[in-house]
């Protein structure tokens, strides 16, 4: 299990996912929201938005919970939300890196803050750990979208850097600018994706031992488990027979 992949942290456990679906709502409407008022509430005007659109539909939101967040954007009032960034640090080290839309900065850094120094870890200053990673796009799509070559000769075709597969999903990695454009070339061969949107890549990752991962799990679901928190990003990879007993 790596730490890059916002779907292969702590929400693929068994059971998990399901209990989350109504946090994973609420953080797939913010980023509609946030996307909307960026730009035209238009999808297909703008790709932002699309992509939002494309990974809550993705998630099985329902259509009217969609248009609300897209309504959101409009509204007199409504909320203002920024992106903010945290960086720090995990048990044995590993570097971590925190994205979140809100409309309280003093309230999601306490709350990251806290959640780090619960759960073996510190908060560092901004660039900490980043220097560590690449800015690159990531397109995720379910194993059943084709056999690893499909995907990989369509992720070709349409531009992609990289591709990773798995028994559970494939892996598109993209140039940070060529996120959009190969996001849509492929949504015209393999149909939506799962999710597309720019990620931190490790430029190398740190294997973590069964004591651990028990911890740092527990410090991505703390993380995950704010509202504000839209992706946790990490240089972890935990082993599938530690994932095992964790699980």
């Amino acid at each position: 299990m790596a730490g890059h992949s916002k779907f292969k942290n702590i929400m693929h456990r068994k059971g998990a996912q399901d209990k989350k679906r109504s946090s994973m709502f609420s953080k797939l409407s913010r980023e509609i929201t946030v996307a909307a008022k960026m730009g035209m509430p238009d999808p297909d005007m703008n790709p932002r938005l699309r992509l939002a659109i494309n990974a809550a539909k993705a998630q099985s939101m329902p259509k009217d919970n969609i248009q609300r967040a897209v309504d959101k954007a409009n509204a007199a009032g409504g909320e203002n939300y920024e992106e903010v960034r945290y960086e720090g640090y995990g048990p044995a080290g590993i570097a971590i890196i925190v994205e979140a839309l809100t409309d309280n900065r003093n309230r999601t850094a306490t709350n990251v803050r806290t959640a780090f120094s619960k759960n073996g870890g510190n908060l560092g200053a901004s660039g900490a750990v980043s220097h560590g990673f690449d800015r690159v796009g990531l397109i995720t799509y379910p194993a059943s979208a084709g056999d690893a070559d499909a995907i990989f000769e369509a992720a070709l075709e349409a531009g992609a850097e990289d591709v990773s597969s798995n028994e559970d999903e494939h892996e598109i990695w993209t140039a940070m600018d060529a996120l959009h454009e190969v996001a849509k070339a492929l949504e015209a061969s393999l149909g939506p994706a799962d999710g597309a949107k720019l990620a931190w890549k490790p430029t190398t990752t740190v294997e973590v031992d069964e004591a651990n991962a028990a911890t740092l799990m527990k410090l991505v679901d703390a993380l995950e488990d704010d509202d504000d928190v839209q992706t946790v990003w990490g240089n972890y990879e935990v082993p599938d027979a530690v994932m095992e007993k964790l699980g």
